[in-house]
């Protein structure tokens, strides 16, 4: 355990941050994207190390979309004049044009998996697919967090559940823990925010 930790400290402190991240998502404070911020710092120097590339490609983009969803949730709330940015239901256009894109960057991410590597002579990733899909699931369901769709829950489940699987085939057991805690408060951060949602509805129809 001694040496344990000083070859970890990293994955110790994403993780940490990482939970502070999930409570105030699920309690709808903008301060989850200054945790989040630093959680992805971590995060993006372990995925480099496991040679998981486009997970540390995902922790990039979620440095840049913390600062776009911090800067979103301040507009909302000054917008509306409440408290909190309202939460929102995904219509059907803008759910197939997310569906859409997300097949696009699919499709980018496993060509950029399975030739870039070799290229730049750096260890391939070793689950490419299963890389790309988490990568391509992270990007739209952050995304959709920022906007306050409620249905970005949905996709973590799925993405937190395959991400457990992945990590474990690493060896990250750390991480896997924190994927499973992921998966569940996925499940309640959605029932707590339909719950408020309806709540506010009831409230501004009073």
């Amino acid at each position: 355990m001694i040496e344990w930790l000083p070859e970890h400290w990293m994955e110790i402190a994403g993780t940490l941050l990482a939970l502070v991240y999930l409570y105030l998502s699920v309690r709808e404070n903008i301060w989850l994207w200054a945790t989040g911020f630093l959680s992805s710092f971590f995060y993006m120097i372990v995925f480099f190390d496991e040679h998981l590339y486009a997970d540390m490609g995902l922790q990039v983009y979620y440095l840049i979309i913390s600062i776009y969803g911090w800067l979103t949730w301040k507009w909302g709330r000054q917008r509306t004049g409440r408290k909190k940015m309202p939460i929102s239901k995904l219509n059907a256009r803008t759910g197939v044009i997310l569906l859409l894109i997300g097949g696009v960057v699919y499709v980018v991410v496993l060509l950029i998996l399975l030739k870039v590597p070799s290229l730049i002579d750096i260890p391939a990733s070793e689950l490419p697919f299963w890389d790309a899909f988490t990568t391509t699931g992270g990007i739209i369901a952050t995304w959709m967090l920022a906007r306050k769709f409620i249905e970005h829950w949905l996709i973590w489940i799925v993405v937190d559940l395959v991400s457990s699987g992945m990590y474990f085939y690493k060896g990250l057991e750390v991480t896997v823990l924190l994927y499973l805690i992921y998966t569940a408060v996925a499940v309640i951060g959605f029932l707590e925010w339909n719950k408020n949602m309806k709540t506010r509805d009831r409230d501004i129809k009073k």
